[in-house]
């Protein structure tokens, strides 16, 4: 069953079309892989999904656990955040000065509740919400095997470690569903095995329904249940890895054309 329906997507800036009439399904469940050459309009597709972007035309339908549907290009990024969907960027976007837990920390402010005064005084319910949202962001650090930097202040990390924590923050979130924009960019070939190896472990342990863009086509392959092609702006492939690996629509938009 998909938990996630985008239908007849277009977006444009001024005269250039990043998306054209594309449809897609994420299904319950699944571990989607979207790829394509660069400037195909991957990152635009998540944008979408998130709200940072509003296409012109189409519409973006999220199915709840409990069965209820939301459109999704009508709401801001924090409505659709609390109902769910949580993305990490191609640019790590992390509070640099601030350590590793508060960084968790605020990945849980869509759940956090509460007025002005019962924040200030820290007492009764507010306090005993605060405990428990420190309870499972110290699971996900346990999860993400973070624990021995969770002090540290996030600028001070190592660039892998850095990728780690962005993705733990937006399981701190969670997610019916998570949004990956190029988790593996710049890291070695070690650092690439590991966070393929969390990603599946996010995927299979946790459950999450996990949508993934990266360049590292063996990483897309070994991992994926599915995957999604673009180029200029429109599917041109959709399949199992296998199926996607040996279509010539494919072979000739990575290969047959020279890219800006």
């Amino acid at each position: 069953m998909p938990i996630l329906e985008l239908d007849d997507l277009s977006l444009r800036f001024g005269g250039v079309t990043a998306l054209s009439g594309f449809t897609m399904e994420v299904r319950q469940g699944e571990l989607l892989a979207l790829i394509g050459p660069n400037g195909a309009g991957k990152t635009s597709v998540l944008n979408c999904i998130s709200g940072l972007y509003r296409a012109q035309e189409g519409t973006i339908t999220l199915t709840a656990s409990d069965g209820t549907r939301h459109t999704l290009h009508r709401l801001p990024p924090h409505r659709i955040a609390a109902l769910g969907v949580a993305r990490t960027f191609q640019n790590i976007e992390l509070f640099k000065h601030m350590t590793v837990l508060e960084n968790l920390m605020l990945g849980r402010h869509v759940h956090m509740k509460g007025g002005v005064l019962s924040g200030g005084l820290y007492a009764g319910r507010q306090r005993r919400a605060e405990i428990e949202h420190r309870r499972y962001v110290e699971e996900v650090i346990d999860f993400m095997n973070l624990e021995p930097l969770r002090s540290r202040e996030v600028g001070n990390l190592a660039y892998g470690n850095q990728r780690l924590v962005e993705m733990a923050r937006a399981l701190a979130l969670d997610p019916a569903i998570l949004l990956l924009d190029e988790p593996t960019a710049g890291m070695n070939a070690e650092e690439k095995e590991s966070m393929a190896r969390f990603i599946l472990d996010v995927h299979e342990e946790r459950g999450i329904t996990v949508v993934v863009i990266d360049h590292d086509i063996d990483v897309i392959m070994d991992i994926s249940d599915r995957v999604v092609v673009l180029d200029f702006g429109r599917k041109i492939a959709e399949g199992t890895p296998g199926e996607v690996r040996g279509d010539k629509t494919v072979i000739d938009a990575y290969l047959g054309r020279t890219r800006g």
